[in-house]
């Protein structure tokens, strides 16, 4: 398995995927597989260990060099009888007698390449058009995607649905004396809104901002969990700018797995503005973890949540404001608005549970063992 992404100066939700699914897949893997992660050649690879992952095995070129030289088409092999993608950056073919399966988490860079840099938007449309056409198979993480990708990058390969999955470290609350030693460290508000993700265009984070310093809005702060991506977005600007006050907004950065447990399981409602996603892990863990979601109508999201969060048009952040208040006024609320609210709370719970990354392993384990008894027999 490729974890190379896990070295990335900001590893973001495809690190997260990336961590999760090698541990899981090593967890589960069938007898007589093992699962080594893979990376370029760096300095210290040391961020790349899997615990109950082998390796990391290093390759001979760094990250720079590697992609030059997949993009070339040499086939340098990572190693193993099958190897898996957990982003677009793959060997540029399957090897023979071996199977290669590429996971294609969203269609940004056709559906809102704006939200790229032009260099990424054009990177990502060429090496995704490129697994679809060479790899023996696609992963991506929901229907919308796999719908999306046909449009765009239409190939041979097939395309398999496989959700991701929330860790236990998330679902449940954190004990006490470490929920204690996080909130006093991170000075968590009693009460907030949240929002999870690297702060980039498209996760719409200027557009809450902008929600939060409404009227409609609650009257609560904004706390933002995630470290700074591309882009140079300043949600402190842009808060002296939409007229939110600065004792109104609380920027964690990168938080470990260990706090956002805790600012996740205090938060009041949890907001997802994105302006596009291929997932949405935020939303499934708030999901599992009993916080309720208000979430943009940007189709991922609406599938993963399922009817369980409280819809809002994407880029209107007065619609966002009031749906943010009439959530955290319903959270106090102890007639049939309260009552709506918790219903929602538990489908939502219910619907998260059907989502884990065993689930996610021993779906991409069938996929992959498949492909490499087909491989072989071509051998023969």
């Amino acid at each position: 398995m490729l974890t190379e992404q896990l070295l990335a100066p900001v590893p973001g939700g495809t690190g997260r995927y990336t961590r999760e699914l090698a541990a899981a897949l090593a967890a589960t893997a069938p007898e007589g597989w093992t699962v080594t992660g893979v990376v370029s050649r760096h300095g210290d690879p040391s961020a790349a260990v899997i615990p109950g992952v082998a390796g990391p095995r290093v390759l001979p070129l760094p990250r720079s060099a590697l992609i030059a030289a997949w993009e070339r088409g040499v086939p340098l092999w990572p190693g193993g009888d099958a190897v898996h993608a957990p982003t677009p950056l793959a060997p540029p073919v399957a090897k023979r007698g071996r199977s290669l399966v590429v996971t294609v988490h969203d269609t940004v860079p056709w559906t809102h390449p704006d939200t790229l840099t032009p260099r990424g938007a054009n990177w990502h449309r060429k090496v995704i058009a490129r697994a679809r056409a060479r790899a023996n198979a696609i992963v991506v993480p929901t229907a919308v995607v796999a719908a999306e990708l046909d449009q765009h990058a239409p190939g041979p390969a097939p395309v398999t649905v496989i959700g991701h999955g929330v860790p236990a470290a998330l679902a449940s609350p954190p004990d006490p004396v470490t929920a204690t030693v996080i909130t006093e460290r991170l000075r968590l508000p009693e009460h907030y809104v949240l929002a999870v993700g690297t702060v980039e265009p498209r996760k719409g984070l200027d557009l809450l901002v902008t929600a939060m310093a409404q009227a409609q809005a609650p009257n609560l702060p904004l706390v933002v969990a995630g470290p700074a991506g591309w882009g140079g977005l300043d949600l402190a600007e842009l808060a002296d700018q939409a007229g939110l006050a600065r004792d109104r907004l609380r920027v964690l950065g990168r938080v470990s797995d260990t706090e956002l447990a805790v600012v996740l399981h205090r938060a009041t409602v949890l907001a997802a503005p994105s302006r596009s996603e291929g997932f949405g892990l935020p939303v499934l863990e708030a999901m599992a973890a009993g916080v309720p979601v208000v979430h943009s109508d940007a189709p991922a999201l609406v599938e993963v949540a399922g009817g369980t969060g409280t819809l809002v048009p994407t880029r209107e952040p007065i619609a966002l404001a009031r749906a943010l208040r009439e959530v955290v006024d319903a959270r106090g609320d102890h007639g049939a608005a309260g009552r709506r609210l918790a219903e929602s709370i538990t489908a939502a719970r219910r619907r998260a549970a059907g989502f884990t990354w065993t689930r996610a392993a021993e779906a991409l384990w069938r996929l992959h063992v498949d492909l490499h008894r087909s491989a072989r027999a071509e051998l023969r």
